[in-house]
């Protein structure tokens, strides 16, 4: 079932050895791969099939697994899916046969690494072990983060953030292309530091490239470097932004703007992860994880042209979301706060706060720019703005959306609270509905969270902010 190398013996100690699981039917491969192993210096397990392989996975602990898509009792989706539930700090790559990408993509999305292609090739096999021997561990919950790792963070206890924040913890220990999808200003970039931060490649550059801000005659050159000489004005050797990235994170914002000549010759590199500068004969090799993004639909820019459908489908390995800023208004305070310190950081003047009618404009309004509009409303509000406190009459909202929020507050009603100031009389309508919600759940608060679209945690908050007790509002 299994052939081991002998050497770990004791696994409590230090100096032991990383331990790899290699799951396949192939004797040949088998040997391969355990030759190559050990002459690096690490210790070997073999299993043939699914259930052998699970077996093993529960008797000891590994440092990785490559396993074939295909074995004799399953596939090796499945062990992938095994281990993501099971053994989530495995990192697993599969082996696949060639002209079997889709294989590969499925077992991406699924929670491997990163795949080798057959016929396999040792160069590729000892850098992919590397690398996977490198990933940082899955840290334990709850995180304590410093100021400075919640200024790169994304911030919010709202489902959506907190599914954002779980999917990107997820892609950080593959090796797979990633396109972040999202309005202008939701955070892409962001979400792209963080995956890269997360990664075994974290101790790498990560590049970052609006490919709408290069010159079309200058793409080449930019991306792919040049030698001295290659043309009037090359006085030095230039890298460009692949070799720059080699063995980092590359990410490409905006990459609809790319012009077809250019998504060509960027095609040509993912696939042969080879660059030869201009004015130079020999290609270098390079490793470099795409992450790419745009505020456009790119799928609808294939459909139109604009866009080829062979590098979409190379870059659209698995794609993530940007949530827009309405869609998790519960987060707005939270994210508001935030800024605002930041701000008031930058210009070296007192920390100040927001008071809660111009928290509660903030949240009612629907930010055509995301979070980048809200650190724009907010950074000039301070530039006018000298007090400690920031109410609704001091926020430097665009005239209408004012006007707008100032009018939508005048539409419900509620019996009892004609008299009352807005702070009261916003906490009443707050309270009726949580309330109303803790009844008709039979005081379930994961049922009432859910029928308000907040958080359980979000609910205790705001029944504590509020003074309720679930069983006191029968």
């Amino acid at each position: 079932m299994s052939i081991d190398s002998g050497r770990i013996g004791n696994s409590d100690r230090k100096t032991a050895s990383p331990h790899i699981l290699i799951v396949d039917d192939e004797p040949d491969i088998i040997e391969l791969l355990e030759l190559t192993i050990a002459r690096m210096g690490m210790d070997v397990s073999s299993a043939k099939c699914v259930r052998d392989a699970k077996q093993l996975l529960q008797s000891r602990q590994f440092q990785l697994c490559l396993t074939d898509m295909r074995l004799p009792d399953g596939e090796g989706l499945e062990l992938v899916q095994y281990i993501a539930q099971h053994c989530a700090d495995l990192p697993v790559a599969v082996i696949t046969a060639h002209g079997t990408t889709e294989n590969a993509v499925a077992a991406l999305k699924a929670g491997a690494f990163d795949y080798l292609p057959k016929p396999v090739s040792l160069k590729q096999l000892r850098e992919l072990v590397k690398s996977a021997l490198n990933l940082p561990p899955i840290p334990p919950e709850p995180v304590s983060q410093t100021q400075q790792q919640r200024q790169r963070a994304l911030l919010g206890e709202s489902e959506p953030m907190r599914q954002l924040r779980a999917i990107i913890d997820k892609l950080s220990r593959s090796q797979a292309p990633v396109y972040i999808s999202g309005e202008s200003g939701s955070g892409k970039e962001l979400a792209a530091r963080m995956i890269h931060e997360r990664s075994a490649r974290y101790k790498q550059p990560f590049v970052a490239v609006n490919c709408g801000a290069i010159p079309e005659n200058l793409m080449e050159s930019e991306f792919f470097g040049y030698k001295k000489g290659a043309f009037t004005g090359a006085d030095k050797d230039h890298d460009g932004f692949f070799l720059t990235a080699d063995r980092g994170t590359l990410f490409l914002d905006e990459v609809a703007d790319l012009p077809l000549t250019m998504q060509v010759k960027l095609l040509r590199v993912i696939q042969e992860k080879q660059v030869r500068r201009i004015g130079e004969i020999q290609e270098k090799s390079v490793d470099v994880r795409i992450i790419s993004a745009t505020h456009k639909k790119l799928n609808h820019c294939v459909e139109t042209g604009q866009f080829r459908q062979d590098l979409y489908y190379r870059l659209n390995v698995i794609e993530l979301n940007m949530p827009a800023l309405r869609e998790m208004r519960e987060d707005i305070p939270l994210i508001a706060q935030a800024v605002l310190a930041k701000l008031c950081r930058e210009a070296g003047r007192p920390e100040c706060n927001l008071k809660n009618d111009a928290l509660a404009i903030l949240m009612n309004y629907d930010y055509p720019g995301n979070v980048r509009e809200l650190e724009n409303i907010l950074e000039r509000t301070l530039a006018l703005c000298f007090d400690s406190e920031i109410g609704k009459d001091e926020l430097q909202l665009p005239h209408k959306a004012r006007v707008t929020q100032e009018i939508s507050f005048t539409m419900p009603s509620v019996d009892s609270g004609a008299n009352l100031a807005l702070q009261d009389y916003l906490d009443k309508l707050e309270k009726d509905s949580i309330v109303k919600a803790l009844n008709e759940s039979r005081y379930n608060r994961t049922k009432a969270a859910k029928t308000l679209g907040i958080t359980v945690r979000s609910l205790r908050y705001r029944m504590e902010r509020l003074g309720l007790n679930d069983r006191a509002y029968s």
